[in-house]
C-alpha cells in the first residue's frame, strides 16, 4: 500500500527528480540555519499525513472477541428474561449458563482460527467454522447438564431460541465485519505503518515481497538510508527515500509509526548495530528482514509480515491491550486518589494563594511520550518573580526561590498532586519514568548528553511516580551519576512492566515519601 496515488500516468522519473530537488534544498538549508536532524519538506509532509492513531489487528480482533461474548450473552439473557423469567434462586445458575455458552463459543472460534484477519475478511468461507464453534459450545453445555441430571429443569425453548438467534447474529456480524475491515484497510484505520531502513536492491526486493502478500495490512511510509544516491536511489519501488537514519528518529516522533524494518543482510553486523544504537530509543517494533538470508533459524525464531519472515529485534513496550489495561488502571486509581485527597489539595491551593502572590498552579513544559512536549501541573512552590519554567537551574537545598510553604509542599510531594489531572487527560501515567523539564541539565550538560540512550525512557508515558523514585532516586539531580542511575531504573521498569509492578510501585510510594533527604 503506497502513500502516493499511482494513476496510469505515474512517472517514476518525475518523482525521482522531485525527491532530488527537495533533498538538495534541504542540504542547503542544513548548511545554513537547520540542525542535522531537521526533516526535509517531503518527509515532513508525509509524516503529518500519519499523525492520526490507528488500530492494530490485535486491537480489532480483541474487540471482536469482546463483542461476540457480550452480544451472545445479551441475546440469551433477553430471551431468558422474556420467556423464562427465573426466580432469584434460579438466576445464578442461569447466569452461569449464559456466561459459559459465549465463553466456550469464543474459545472454540479462537481454536478454529476464526479471529485471524484473513478469516474475518472471508466471512462466507468461515461461516461453517463459526457455526461449528457455536454448536460445540451448546454441545458442551448440554453434556454438562446431562451428567448433572438437571437438563429437565431448564427451558428447551429458551436454549433452542438462543442457539438459533445466536447463530444468526454470528453470521450477520461476520458479514458486517468483513465489509468493515475492507473499509478500514482502505481509509487507513486498520493498518500497521512501517518504514524501511536501508535502500538499494535489498529494500526493493523486500517491498515487492510485502506488497505481493494477500491481505496485506502494512502501509510503507517511506525509506531512510544514510548512503548517497549512487548506492541507494532516491526512489525505490515507487517509494521515496525521505532522509538519513538521524532524520528517521525525527520522522518517527512526528508520525505514528508502528514498525521499522531493516533491509540489511545478517552479515552486515556492524552496520546493523550502528543503526540499532540510534533507533532503539523509539517506541516502535524493530524487525530485521530475513527473507533473503541463507542462514535459517528455528521457525519460532521468526515473526511474519504475511509470509515474509522477520527477526524480532525490539518490541514496542506496553502496546495493544496492555496499553488499554494500563490506561484503565490510571483512570481508576486517579479518580480514587482525587476522591480521597481533595481536602488536602483544596487546603494546599488556599495556602499557596494566601502565602504569596501569583497563580496557584505552576505549569512547566516537560518531555512526554515519544519525546513530545507536555505541560505538567504542580502547586506553585516558588516566588512568582523567581520561578524557572525551563528548570535550567535545578532547585537546591535552602534555595531562596522556594517559599516557606513551598519547601513543605516539595518535601511532602503535595506539590505533585495536580498531576492526577494530567493523568486523566492522558498526558501522564500514574506510574512511569518521571517527566523531566525540556531544558533540564546537570551543571552545563543536558541529560541526553550525559546518558547515551537517555530518550529511550520516553518510549512509554511518563509517570507521577516511578521505579526510580521508590528506590531512592528522588529529588535534586546535581551530578552525572544521579541521572545515569535514574535512567537505568527507568529502563528496567520499561523492560519489566506489568500491572502488578505498577500496583507495587503505587502502594510503596507513600512510604518512600517519608524519606525527604533529597527533596528540596
Amino acid at each position: 500500500m503506497n502513500q502516493f496515488d499511482r494513476p496510469e500516468t505515474f512517472d517514476p522519473e518525475a518523482l525521482r527528480k522531485k525527491v532530488s530537488e527537495i533533498r538538495k534544498t534541504t542540504t542547503e538549508q542544513k548548511d545554513g540555519t537547520r540542525g542535522n536532524a531537521g526533516l526535509n519538506p517531503l518527509a515532513k509532509q508525509i509524516a503529518l499525513q500519519f499523525r492520526a492513531d490507528t488500530y492494530t489487528p490485535a486491537m480489532i480482533t480483541g474487540l471482536i472477541r469482546l463483542l461476540d461474548f457480550c452480544a451472545l450473552f445479551a441475546i440469551g439473557y433477553g430471551i431468558n428474561a422474556q420467556y423464562v423469567a427465573p426466580t432469584l434462586e434460579q438466576l445464578p445458575v442461569y447466569l452461569l449458563i449464559l456466561a459459559g455458552g459465549p465463553a466456550l463459543a469464543v474459545a472454540a472460534m479462537q481454536v478454529a482460527d476464526a479471529y485471524q484477519v484473513p478469516a474475518l475478511r472471508a466471512w462466507l468461507r468461515m461461516t461453517p467454522r463459526v457455526l461449528g464453534a457455536w454448536t460445540a459450545a451448546f454441545g458442551a453445555i448440554a453434556l454438562g447438564l446431562f451428567f448433572l441430571k438437571s437438563g429437565h429443569l431448564y427451558s428447551r425453548f429458551w436454549i433452542g431460541a438462543w442457539f438459533l438467534a445466536g447463530g444468526f447474529f454470528l453470521v450477520a456480524e461476520r458479514a458486517f465485519i468483513a465489509y468493515s475491515i475492507r473499509h478500514w484497510s482502505r481509509n487507513g484505520t486498520m493498518e500497521r505503518r512501517a518504514v524501511i531502513v536501508g535502500g538499494g536492491q535489498p529494500a526493493k526486493d523486500l517491498i515487492r515481497e510485502i506488497e505481493h502478500q494477500p491481505d496485506n495490512d502494512i502501509r510503507i511510509c517511506g525509506i531512510f538510508d544514510d548512503r548517497d544516491e549512487r548506492r541507494s536511489p532516491n526512489v525505490i519501488a515507487g517509494y521515496p527515500k525521505l532522509g538519513t537514519v538521524d532524520e528517521l528518529v525525527e520522522f518517527a516522533r512526528l508520525a505514528r509509526i508502528d514498525m521499522l524494518i531493516i533491509s540489511l543482510p545478517l552479515t552486515a553486523e556492524k552496520r546493523i548495530l550502528a543503526l540499532l544504537r540510534k533507533l532503539w530509543v523509539l517506541p516502535v517494533d524493530i524487525r530485521l528482514a530475513a527473507h533473503a538470508n541463507n542462514l535459517r533459524f528455528r521457525p519460532r525464531s521468526y515473526s511474519h509480515v504475511g509470509q515474509v519472515p522477520m527477526l524480532d529485534i525490539f518490541d514496542k513496550p506496553i502496546a495493544d491491550w496492555d496499553s488499554v489495561a494500563k490506561r484503565c488502571f490510571d483512570i481508576f486509581f486517579s479518580l480514587v486518589a482525587l476522591a480521597l485527597l481533595w481536602p488536602v489539595m483544596l487546603a494546599a491551593a488556599v495556602a499557596v494563594k494566601v502565602t504569596s502572590p501569583g497563580p496557584i498552579i505552576f505549569k512547566q513544559h516537560r518531555h512526554g511520550f515519544n519525546n513530545e512536549t507536555i505541560e505538567v501541573y504542580k502547586f506553585r512552590s516558588m516566588y512568582t518573580h523567581m520561578s524557572d519554567p525551563t528548570a535550567r537551574n535545578a532547585v537546591t537545598k535552602n534555595d531562596p526561590r522556594v517559599t516557606p510553604l513551598g519547601r513543605f509542599l516539595r518535601k511532602s510531594s503535595i506539590d505533585e498532586l495536580p498531576q492526577f489531572f494530567n493523568v486523566l487527560k492522558g498526558e501522564l501515567s500514574l506510574v512511569g519514568p518521571r517527566p523531566h523539564a525540556v531544558l533540564a541539565q546537570t551543571k552545563d550538560r543536558t541529560y541526553s548528553d550525559v546518558v547515551e540512550g537517555y530518550f529511550a525512557r520516553h518510549r512509554v508515558k511518563p509517570g507521577v511516580t516511578g521505579w526510580a523514585q521508590i528506590n531512592g532516586w528522588r529529588g535534586e539531580i546535581d551530578n552525572d551519576e544521579k541521572i545515569r542511575f535514574r535512567t537505568a531504573f527507568d529502563l528496567y521498569y520499561i523492560e519489566n512492566w506489568s500491572l502488578l509492578l505498577d500496583l507495587k510501585i503505587l502502594i510503596l510510594t507513600p512510604f518512600r515519601l517519608l524519606n525527604t533527604e533529597n527533596a528540596y
